[in-house]
C-alpha cells in the first residue's frame, strides 16, 4: 500500500481505538449538551424570544434555535479533548516518535486531525437523533446537508486544539488553557443567542461576537441543517481553518525547538 494510506489509516485508527476504550468521553460528550437542551433552555426559553431569523422560515422554540450551537460545542470540547491527547502522547514520547516519521509534518498532524474530527461528528449525529426522539428536529435532508458544514468546523476547531497543544508543555497546565479558550468561545458567539440579541445590549459584545471563529462555524452548521449555505460563514472558517494549522505547523517544528532549548 501507499505509506501515506498506511500512515493515514494506523492513525485514524488509533485515535478510534482511544475513543472506543474510552465509553466514559462518549457519554460525558454528550451529557453536555444535552444539559443545555432539556434543562437549561427550560428555563431561557421565557427569557428569550425569538423572531423570524434565517434561515429560519417561522417562528422557532429555543431548543430548535440552540441545536447548531450544541453541535458546534461537540466538535469544540471534542478538539481541546484530542488536543490534550497530543499533550499526553508528548510526555509518553509517542508524538515524538510520529513525528521522526519519514513522511510530512504536516500530513501526520491532518492525520491525526481528521481521526479526531471522524469521532466529533458521529457525537454529533448520535445527539442529533438523541434531540429528535424530544420532538427538536430539522428537514430530513438537512441531516445530511449538515455533514460537509459539520466536517469544516470540526477541522477548524481540531486545528486549534493543534496549535494549543504544541505550545502547551505539561499535561497540568492544559486544563486551565482549556477553559480560558472554550467557554469565551461558547459564551461569546451565536451558540445560545442571535447576535442581534447580542447587539441589544452591547455593540462592542456584538462585534467580539462576530469576529469569533467559532460563531460563523456554528452558523455555518445551523444554515446547513436547513439546506441553505453561508457563504460569509463557510468563507471565516476556512480562513481560521488555515490560519490554526499553520499555527500547529510552525508549533510543532523540531528545528524551531531546537532553536529554544540552544537560547
Amino acid at each position: 500500500m501507499n505509506p501515506y494510506l498506511i500512515a493515514f489509516r494506523a492513525i485514524t485508527t488509533r485515535e478510534a481505538l482511544r475513543f472506543v476504550h474510552q465509553r466514559e468521553r462518549f457519554i460525558a460528550a454528550l451529557v453536555r449538551p444535552l444539559v443545555w437542551l432539556l434543562v437549561f433552555a427550560a428555563g431561557f426559553r421565557a427569557a428569550l424570544g425569538l423572531s423570524i431569523t434565517p434561515p429560519y422560515q417561522t417562528y422557532i422554540t429555543y431548543e430548535t434555535y440552540i441545536v447548531p450551537g450544541l453541535c458546534g460545542m461537540i466538535l469544540l470540547f471534542n478538539g481541546m479533548q484530542s488536543s490534550l491527547s497530543l499533550v499526553y502522547d508528548r510526555e509518553m514520547g509517542s508524538m515524538r516518535l510520529l513525528l521522526t516519521s519519514p513522511l510530512p509534518r504536516w500530513f501526520l498532524l491532518f492525520s491525526k486531525l481528521c481521526g479526531a474530527t471522524f469521532i466529533g461528528i458521529l457525537q454529533c449525529y448520535a445527539f442529533l437523533a438523541i434531540a429528535g426522539l424530544f420532538g427538536i428536529t430539522a428537514p430530513l435532508w438537512g441531516y445530511l446537508a449538515v455533514l460537509p458544514a459539520l466536517v469544516l468546523s470540526g477541522l477548524m476547531l481540531g486545528a486549534l486544539g493543534l496549535a494549543l497543544s504544541s505550545f502547551i508543555k505539561q499535561l497540568e497546565n492544559f486544563a486551565g488553557v482549556m477553559n480560558f479558550v472554550i467557554f469565551p468561545m461558547f459564551f461569546l458567539s451565536s451558540a445560545l443567542y442571535p447576535l442581534w440579541k447580542m447587539a441589544e445590549s452591547s455593540e462592542l459584545l456584538h462585534d467580539v461576537c462576530q469576529a469569533n471563529p467559532f460563531t460563523h462555524a456554528v452558523e455555518l452548521i445551523r444554515f446547513a441543517l436547513y439546506m441553505e449555505l453561508a457563504p460569509w460563514a463557510l468563507l471565516w472558517t476556512l480562513v481560521a481553518s488555515a490560519v490554526f494549522m499553520a499555527l500547529a505547523l510552525w508549533g510543532y517544528d523540531p528545528a524551531r525547538s531546537l532553536v529554544r532549548r540552544k537560547g
